[in-house]
């Protein structure tokens, strides 16, 4: 991950989303946030819990959830191989942390628009299948966040340009928070998206003539 080296490569079970650019833009994002030692960190969609230790190497107090029970194995397991403490729960999204309060919000939700948005993804694809806009899970997000947050906290979320991230800054903006898009990466299409590209096409999600993806950070802050 950029900026500072992984003491221990997590590893990564069937079925549990592997750490990707996705991961190394929000970890980039989480080590430019000034937060004071012990600060109080929530890493939702651990997955392999990959942000989470390494918001705990940099001496934060760490919560991390996953609604996979298999992504909640495999972030505690590699908690124990890096000797990190890191409180780990089972539970979708925030429902695990009702009434507590952070500093800060970590979130690389699943955020690739499906053709089959109207059901419920399943299994892996959980981690990335996110409704037929992309924000199933986003939008949740930018509802339920700011009630977490202590003055002066921040969420960073990390998303693809598809799924709209002027709502997500609209949407925080709307709650209160002090909201911009902060950092972008351009990258080459993912196999997921490499599979459905002529239907993201087609739905002029995709510019014909584009070939990459762009991710970006929206960070929002609380006041104080």
């Amino acid at each position: 991950m950029p900026g500072y080296p992984s003491t221990v490569n997590p590893l990564v079970p069937p079925g549990v989303y592997a750490p990707q650019e996705d991961t190394e833009l929000l970890a980039g994002a989480l080590f430019d946030e000034p937060l004071p030692p012990g600060a109080e960190v929530l890493d939702v969609g651990t997955g392999t819990g990959a942000l989470a230790l390494e918001a705990a190497r940099q001496g934060f107090r760490v919560t991390a959830v996953d609604v996979s029970r298999r992504a909640v194995w495999a972030a505690r397991l590699n908690a124990v191989r890096a000797r990190l403490p890191v409180r780990i729960r089972h539970g979708n999204l925030f429902d695990p942390v009702r009434g507590e309060s952070f500093d800060l919000i970590l979130a690389n939700p699943p955020y690739v628009p499906a053709p089959d948005g109207a059901r419920r993804p399943r299994g892996a694809a959980r981690a990335w299948d996110a409704g037929d806009d992309g924000r199933l899970v986003v939008d949740r997000i930018c509802r339920e966040a700011p009630e977490l947050l202590r003055p002066g906290g921040v969420l960073l979320l990390v998303q693809s340009a598809l799924s709209g991230p002027d709502l997500t800054v609209g949407q925080l903006r709307s709650s209160g928070l002090k909201a911009a898009v902060t950092c972008r990466r351009r990258i080459a299409f993912g196999p997921v998206l490499r599979g459905r590209e002529r239907w993201l096409r087609e739905r002029g999600l995709l510019p014909p003539a584009e070939d990459k993806e762009e991710l970006v950070v929206v960070r929002a802050e609380l006041p104080v």
